[in-house]
């Protein structure tokens, strides 16, 4: 081999990341790890990738205060700190299929995805370097920044008072998130915002963003705090564990289902003998169902898998059985229906 071929070949070693001993293990061995354990880094992973496109989008908006990324056990920024942390799982391919099989969706698995929600995660990290909610003209466009969290809310899909970044209507869900999404919208590439929502309340608030952009243009932060809460190389918990305490968070006590309702949907066996099992047709339609009442509730989901296996095996109890003009089109809306609900009060029963 000449010496400038292995010159090559040393220098693609070096930017190619070493595999780590963890990457062929099972899902069962790889649960039993550690997260600091798995010495997961940014450089070299599609990640670094992402981060500089984003810092090339806050370049090209003048927008000169960059925060720092970090691996973290979820997306989020740190109250009143000017961090992002990225989910770790996001670091390696073979934990992203981990996450999948646990979580039946990887958050933020997509370069389009990451993205969005890198410029979502801006927002916030603004919002503590300026501390701009303390701003009268932010409380009287997004509401007052003390007002309580909550996993419910009650979302209006057609409200024009609000932009459309997340899913769910995330920017309905509390002022700081409107005002988070809200910059979103306004950094994202190629976007026309002012002809996409003319005529919108929103619009006001994206002119408002806009404007205070401008101002704080070249201005350095009032605040800058680099903290790093649940840093990934500090968390010691083991992935089982992590994924335990996830699955418990999105999972919820589903009431006794009603029975009326599924013999509306479906047919007794005794008046449908030959009929597919509405059971067996549940399964099998189980994924265009669970995309399309995941996409169009906001619901994770792991949530709403859990719900239509709990319907699933009703059917399979009672026995029942697909009508000749049945159509996944109406378990689908019941389904959403449930799941709005819960979006509404925090509960998957009916009022």
């Amino acid at each position: 081999m000449s010496r400038t071929r292995i010159r090559e070949t040393t220098d693609a070693a070096l930017q190619s990341p070493p595999v780590p001993d963890w990457a062929g293990c099972t899902d069962e061995q790889l649960l039993q790890m550690r997260i600091c354990d798995l010495k997961l880094k940014i450089p070299g992973t599609e990640l670094e990738s992402r981060i500089e496109n984003f810092y090339r989008e806050l370049d090209e908006k003048q927008t000169a205060f960059k925060p720092v990324c970090y691996l973290g056990d979820e997306w989020f920024c740190p109250e009143g700190a000017s961090t992002i942390a990225i989910p770790f799982y996001l670091a390696h391919p073979r934990l992203k299929r981990l996450e999948e099989h646990m979580m039946m969706e990887v958050e933020g698995g997509t370069e389009a995805w990451c993205m969005r929600l890198l410029r979502h995660e801006m927002g916030h990290v603004l919002n503590h370097a300026y501390l701009l909610e303390k701003e009268p003209p932010w409380q009287k466009l997004f509401g007052p920044p003390s007002l309580d969290y909550s996993e419910s809310f009650r979302a209006r899909p057609y409200s024009k008072r609000f932009v459309r970044h997340l899913d769910g209507w995330y920017a309905q869900s509390h002022p700081e998130e409107d005002f988070a999404e809200t910059v979103a919208i306004w950094l994202t590439p190629g976007l026309d915002w002012r002809r996409q929502y003319r005529g919108w309340k929103a619009l006001e608030k994206l002119e408002y963003v806009d404007e205070l952009m401008k101002r704080l243009a070249g201005k350095p932060p009032l605040v800058v705090s680099r903290e790093k809460i649940s840093e990934a190389s500090r968390l010691r918990s083991r992935l089982e564990v992590y994924y335990k305490r996830r699955r418990r968070l999105y999972a919820q006590e589903f009431p006794d289902f009603f029975d009326s309702d599924l013999r509306r949907l479906f047919a007794d066996s005794p008046t449908a003998p030959a009929a597919e099992r509405a059971a067996t047709f549940l399964r099998r339609s189980r994924k265009p169902i669970l995309d399309a009442v995941s996409v169009w509730t906001g619901e994770p989901k792991f949530t709403v898998n859990r719900l239509l296996r709990a319907l699933t095996e009703r059917c399979a109890e009672l026995d029942l059985r697909v009508r000749p003009d049945s159509s996944g089109l109406e378990i689908t809306a019941y389904l959403a229906t449930l799941a709005s609900h819960y979006r509404l009060t925090g509960k998957f029963k009916k009022s």
